[in-house]
């Protein structure tokens, strides 16, 4: 697989740098996101991830720019905020690809649906850890729109345990939505943190675990996919899943937000799952 973009990693990595822990400033960000689309890897990366209220930085940083910035805009307050980013967008050199929408507790699922399905890009919707998960999939079902899935923070609170995240994974393939993760996935490995001590998901765990649902593997064989800390275990699950069931997992589990795009690169090309070119 050296120097291949294959089914496992096109398109895995949003980039989010400007996110914590990265912080990255946006001028930086932006150089970066350039860089990565001219390497080897550029099917690899997807878009530059950033917030709403940076529409108006960007705009100085693009200055002169003739090849639109791929972005994601994400919209915190919610979805009432789509027509200005939108409209903030066509100002500029860039080319939304998606939209990343929070759900506040006053916006009830038929005004979700309502603003989602009028918007004419993709739109991931951030799922609530509470008993509004199900109703929103289900308000999903049957669109063009993914599900958002938060797997970590700043905070030990903010990181799902092994059965909170298997039950948003089945729910999302109960209801035919395609989900991607954001926060807290810093390594392909479950992990504790040396330094937070927190405890943190592998996004390899997470593909496998996504590949167990569409089976229909049972609650414990997916728990324990999720909670497996032996990275060569792991890798070599990966590295023997059939084509076609990569595949599918991929379409479910279609990407994930890195502060950091060469990080994952170095831990997937330690686990020789991905290489250099020669």
């Amino acid at each position: 697989m050296t120097g291949e973009v294959t089914t496992l990693t096109r398109g895995l990595f949003d980039d989010a740098a400007v996110f914590p822990p990265g912080l990255a400033p946006l001028p930086e960000a932006v150089a970066a996101h350039d860089r990565h689309l001219a390497s080897w890897y550029a099917e690899m990366v997807g878009p530059l991830v950033i917030s709403a209220t940076a529409l108006g930085d960007l705009a100085g940083v693009l200055a002169g720019r003739e090849t639109p910035l791929p972005i994601v805009v994400t919209l915190p307050a919610g979805p009432a905020g789509i027509p200005a980013v939108l409209a903030a967008a066509a100002e500029l050199p860039v080319t939304v690809a998606a939209l990343e929408v929070a759900v506040p507790p006053e916006v009830g699922v038929p005004e979700l649906r309502s603003v989602v399905d009028s918007c004419p890009v993709p739109v991931a919707v951030e799922i609530p850890r509470d008993d509004r998960r199900v109703p929103l999939l289900q308000a999903l079902s049957g669109t063009t729109h993914r599900a958002k899935f938060r797997t970590g923070g700043t905070s030990p609170e903010s990181y799902p345990d092994e059965p909170e995240l298997a039950a948003a994974i089945r729910a999302a393939a109960e209801a035919g939505v395609a989900f991607k993760a954001t926060a807290g996935l810093h390594h392909p490995v479950r992990n504790t943190d040396p330094e937070t001590g927190f405890e943190q998901h592998g996004f390899l765990n997470l593909l496998l675990a996504t590949e167990a649902v569409a089976r229909t593997a049972g609650e414990e064989e997916v728990l324990a996919l999720l909670a497996e800390r032996d990275a060569s275990t792991v890798a070599t699950r990966v590295r023997e899943l059939a084509a076609d069931r990569l595949a599918l997992a991929r379409s479910r589990f279609t990407s994930f937000g890195t502060c950091s795009i060469t990080d994952p690169l170095i831990d997937l090309t330690d686990l020789g799952l991905i290489g250099a070119p020669a």
